[in-house]
């Protein structure tokens, strides 16, 4: 007689929740419909929200994790529940813990009522909600429109205020051919009609009094924005490096709001801007090359001493990012970040 096959159980800590997963069904599908509390946002393994560590077991990438995860992540065991489905009788995942007191996600309905050019690519986008959002410095908001048949996802640019705001912004990189952007960037988008679903994800500043290392890559300025200016506000005293990777000297922008944050810093705070295109024998005088090249520096030999590093651009930047803080000895629980992508970099993991 042929055995049963077992169903694969699925145990996630820190919740202590344990569930079967039928065939064909992932990991986080599972939790979802136990309703388990796994982070999550895509589903299609493009934005890393369900990323955790594979504690026990083994598992089946529907995608290659390596298309959102570091080789260092891949190393230490992580894995994308979206993507991973269960081999054998039981595995263990161990969840990162999220935002304690974040306000629950809700639908709200917003406009865009102003637009404002940064540099050729990037507009400051601000959209007022109908009742107040509330939001953790660092999250971000899904966007949608009639004409889209998948939302956009948007980090908050400016700190979020107690009692919730009804009027937030956006920095949002045109996009060639996007759906959503070339309109946006055309005008036919101001005052049309936005449905908001926010707050959404955990990228937020972590407790700590190790100096923290910022670093950005286009319109990924946004949440770490917002994140020290509610820093700033709260009167944060860690020592903070803010590094700005950018083409040229006409790709920087918020540089007045920069300034401010670092005249009202009280630990200590250094602004590095650094270009890896600006034309030979420009009037620039400050750094050139690979942001990621001045991490070093950046950490000023502290990398033991509680350092931390808060990222957010491009999956090339991020990735390269933490190769060099691993090898400068930082641990990957205290190097936090947020992958850009958009809808091209979704419909080639899709297909895949």
């Amino acid at each position: 007689m042929f055995k049963p096959k077992t169903v694969p159980t699925v145990e996630v800590k820190p919740f202590g929740a344990s569930f079967e997963v039928p065939a064909g069904q992932t990991v986080l599908e599972s939790a979802l419909e136990h309703f388990i509390p796994f982070p999550h946002n895509c589903t299609v393994g493009t934005c890393g929200a369900c990323k955790c560590r594979l504690v026990e077991g083994k598992v089946k990438a529907i995608t290659d994790f390596g298309y959102v995860l570091s080789q260092q992540e891949l190393d230490a065991g992580y894995i994308l529940a979206c993507q991973a489905v269960p081999q054998g009788e039981r595995i263990v995942v161990q969840v990162q813990a999220g935002i304690e007191d974040a306000p629950p996600a809700e639908r709200y309905q917003g406009t865009i009522v102003v637009t404002e050019s940064l540099t050729h690519d990037i507009l400051r986008v601000t959209v007022e909600v109908d009742r107040p959002l509330r939001f953790v410095a660092g999250q971000y908001a899904n966007l949608k429109t009639d004409a889209l048949t998948l939302p956009r996802c948007y980090s908050f640019a400016d700190a979020p205020d107690r009692e919730g705001k009804r009027k937030v912004s956006f920095m949002i990189r045109k996009v060639p051919g996007g759906a959503f952007t070339e309109a946006l960037f055309a005008g036919s988008m101001n005052g049309a009609p936005l449905a908001v679903e926010a707050p959404q994800g955990d990228f937020h500043l972590r407790t700590g009094s190790g100096p923290m290392i910022c670093i950005a890559g286009g319109s990924g300025l946004a949440p770490l924005l917002s994140i020290l200016e509610d820093a700033r506000k709260k009167r944060v005293t860690r020592r903070c490096v803010l590094l700005f990777g950018a083409r040229t000297q006409a790709d920087l922008y918020a540089l007045d709001q920069i300034r401010a944050i670092a005249g009202g810093w009280r630990g200590g705070f250094e602004f590095v801007p650094v270009l890896s295109n600006e034309p030979a024998g420009s009037d620039w005088d400050g750094r050139r090359g690979m942001v990621t090249e001045f991490i070093d520096a950046a950490l000023a030999g502290e990398a033991d001493r509680g350092a931390e590093l808060y990222m957010c651009g491009p999956p090339v930047m991020i990735d390269r990012a933490i190769e060099v803080a691993c090898n400068l000895g930082i641990g990957l629980d205290s190097i936090h970040y947020d992958k850009f992508t958009d809808m091209s970099t979704a419909a080639r993991s899709v297909a895949a």
